[in-house]
């Protein structure tokens, strides 16, 4: 982990480790990938205003968030299907937030029952899928609340899936089906054959989706009983009312881009919004998040807003501060470290932002992270949405 400076050398590490479809899968974004890049390039727009001659011999980065203190704002976004990338992938990024002590979002489409991972970090919150469906939404939220769990996310960004070109191309699909470029990219790849593919099936036989409805799912390698994206198309903010009587504990709603939408979520009880794009992987073209942010958090201040997608340098989780977010949400750069070593290499990527936070929160001048504001950044060129 010494010679992992950076997010971007754990994702060249994880490039060798993991087979050609499974990174593709990881890396990958919609089409022709310009939301992928345009969440990058949003934080160029941005650049710093340092002030010189503040004591900044003592820096904090800690923050409360939903009424519990964090290490740091930088938090795990849910992703799906980590236990591809790495043995008990669920359990071990689990693992990673808890000893460094920020959020962890399960995936709704994760392989490890919730209970199971909510017993590795009993602070973690779970991220679910939801259809448009009564009858399937009441018992799923009823099985989270059983666990523990005080924190859910709804996504609300997949309607329908997306079409991603890399993930056709390499043979790649969610339910895994066995074609010649995929078994040919696993042989390719003998230590994660090894470490991940042939210790899953002797430890815990071919994973499931455990946690898109109360019940569980169908094998990955197979079609679910009844499509588990079913029903989503007709999801509305009627079902997220709904939603709101039958959760008791706290509500997010992740994929907000437009400030209208963000009132909307407050209108229906939502206790938070993520700004998110998901990451460049559903419609392509989208708004950058960074770029939607400003005119999200002027339009409800009373709201705690947080943000993910393209996320990858300490300097990143600071322009998204000082726009007003109250919390990041990382998820590539937390694989990448999985995918390289497990528990460990999650736990170096956060550690790796965090000490990027800190390191920059004294060149910039501010001693904590709850000092930023606006203050500290000038804008380069003109975005976001016209009134």
């Amino acid at each position: 982990m010494k010679a992992m400076l950076s997010i971007a050398d754990l994702e060249r590490a994880a490039r060798k480790r993991l087979p050609p479809s499974i990174y593709g899968y990881v890396i990958g974004g919609a089409e022709d990938e310009s939301s992928l890049r345009a969440n990058r390039s949003g934080f160029e727009r941005w650049a710093f205003v340092p002030r010189p001659l503040v004591d900044v011999s003592k820096r904090s980065q800690e923050t409360e968030l939903f009424g519990r203190r964090y290490a740091s704002p930088v938090g795990i976004s849910p992703m799906g299907v980590t236990s591809l990338c790495r043995f008990d992938g669920d359990c071990a990024m689990a693992r990673a937030a808890r000893e460094v002590n920020v959020p962890f979002i399960l995936s709704g489409a994760s392989t490890t029952p919730l209970e199971k991972v909510a017993s590795a970090y009993p602070g973690m919150w779970f991220q679910a899928y939801v259809p448009s469906k009564r009858e399937v939404i009441g018992p799923l939220i009823q099985r989270v609340a059983a666990a523990g769990i005080e924190t859910l996310v709804v996504t609300v960004d997949v309607p329908i899936a997306s079409v991603r070109e890399i993930e056709v191309r390499n043979g790649f699909s969610v339910p895994l089906r066995l074609s010649g470029r995929l078994v040919m990219g696993g042989l390719s790849r003998p230590r994660w054959m090894v470490e991940t593919f042939a210790r899953t099936l002797v430890q815990q036989g071919i994973p499931h989706f455990e946690n898109f409805t109360a019940t569980r799912g169908g094998p990955i390698i197979t079609a679910t009983s009844g499509d588990h994206r079913a029903g989503r198309a007709a999801l509305c903010w009627d079902d997220m009312r709904w939603v709101r009587d039958q959760w008791k504990g706290k509500l997010v709603i992740k994929g907000i881009l437009h400030p209208d939408d963000a009132c909307n979520a407050r209108n229906a009880g939502a206790d938070g919004v993520i700004v998110s794009n998901h990451g460049g992987r559903q419609l392509d073209g989208a708004i950058a998040p960074i770029e939607a942010l400003p005119s999200i958090v002027a339009a409800v201040p009373d709201m705690t807003v947080m943000v993910d997608s393209g996320f990858r340098r300490g300097t990143d989780v600071l322009k998204a501060l000082a726009l007003g977010a109250r919390f990041v949400f990382v998820g590539r750069p937390a694989m990448y470290g999985l995918a390289v070593a497990g528990e460990r290499g999650a736990v170096h990527a956060l550690k790796l932002l965090q000490k990027e936070i800190d390191l920059n929160l004294a060149l910039l001048g501010c001693p904590d992270t709850a000092g930023l504001s606006k203050a500290y950044l000038h804008c380069s060129s003109a975005s976001g949405y016209s009134s």
